[in-house]
């Protein structure tokens, strides 16, 4: 079996063909016209993202056009673009939750992290009662500094931050297995 580049997923057509492809090359044929209209690092990091869904958190390799194209329209949609697909015109828009991370830090306070944690953990667990589509965590690196008491990034920052991003990950898996949820953080 011939190894996948690091950046491509094997696509199942409607007619059962698989092909291999970059997911950002998928991405820039899917916008078609809408490309021009959209930063391209931006295009680059919905790719990313979305590679990241299928092959990291869903440890897949193939998947279907329209897997993707679902994808890759919540994370646009993310970050503020009006996407749609196609036949979803009466669609409404995904509702969404906001939390800023830099705010629950400043409320637990300077070298608190596990109240931080437990309050970051009591917020989360609101924002996903109302079952929103789209998660969006905004302000960490602030709240690393405002934990840490720094205003340089340096090893203990960096820790900091993995264990906030992998507990939001970890919390999110654990949601994702009743509904679809996206997790975005900014």
């Amino acid at each position: 079996m011939i190894q996948l580049h690091t950046d491509c997923l094997v696509f199942e057509t409607s007619d059962g063909e698989a092909i291999p492809c970059s997911a950002h090359d998928v991405t820039v044929e899917l916008l078609g016209d809408a490309v021009q209209e959209i930063e391209p690092h931006l295009i680059t990091e919905a790719a990313e993202a979305v590679l990241y869904h299928f092959k990291v958190d869903q440890e897949r390799a193939s998947i279907t056009v329209a897997e993707f194209t679902l994808a890759l329209e919540r994370i646009l949609r993310g970050f503020g673009y009006k996407v749609m697909a196609a036949g979803d015109e009466d669609a409404s828009p995904s509702s969404a939750a906001e939390t800023d991370l830099h705010h629950l830090a400043h409320q637990a306070g300077e070298g608190l992290e596990m109240v931080f944690f437990c309050t970051l953990r009591d917020q989360i667990h609101a924002d996903l009662h109302g079952q929103p589509e789209l998660l969006k965590v905004k302000g960490l690196r602030e709240a690393v500094h405002k934990l840490t008491g720094t205003k340089n990034w340096g090893p203990r920052s960096q820790k900091l931050n993995d264990q906030i991003v992998d507990y939001l990950r970890h919390i999110v898996a654990q949601h994702q297995q009743e509904a679809k949820l996206t997790l975005m953080i900014v």
